[in-house]
């Protein structure tokens, strides 16, 4: 990922949306969002290379476990809800932004359920 193309398109796409808000606010609100999915888009290409080199290792590591795709999706959703939440929270949409938070939240414990269950059963085998 090129950095500097990245906080210039930021960049850009700030002034763009900052200047549109003064004559058509409506238009600063879309001009926001489509840069901030675009950088999303961005940042989740260039970060594939090592999310699949983490993905590989933890193969080798151990051919069965799911704990390198855990922590992806895991990742994933955090960073989406965020960019959401923020996204939601720049248009004004307070409420709609935290409701974002409480389901990635909820995704998330929802995505971590097979650990622990691993946990309690090795909890069960220290106990016996």
């Amino acid at each position: 990922m090129n950095i500097i193309a990245f906080v210039g398109a930021g960049i850009i796409g700030t002034v763009l949306s900052v200047v549109l808000k003064q004559y058509k606010p409506e238009f600063g609100m879309y001009i926001t969002l489509i840069t901030g999915m675009l950088m999303l888009g961005a940042a989740v290409s260039a970060v594939k290379p090592a999310l699949d080199m983490i993905s590989s290792y933890m193969e080798i590591a151990d051919p069965d476990s799911v704990y390198a795709e855990i922590l992806i999706k895991t990742l994933a959703v955090c960073y989406l809800t965020q960019m959401a939440g923020e996204s939601c929270s720049d248009a004004g949409e307070t409420s709609i932004a935290a409701k974002i938070a409480l389901a990635g939240k909820i995704a998330v414990v929802l995505i971590a359920l097979p650990l622990f269950e691993k946990l309690m059963e090795v909890i069960k085998q220290l106990l016996v």
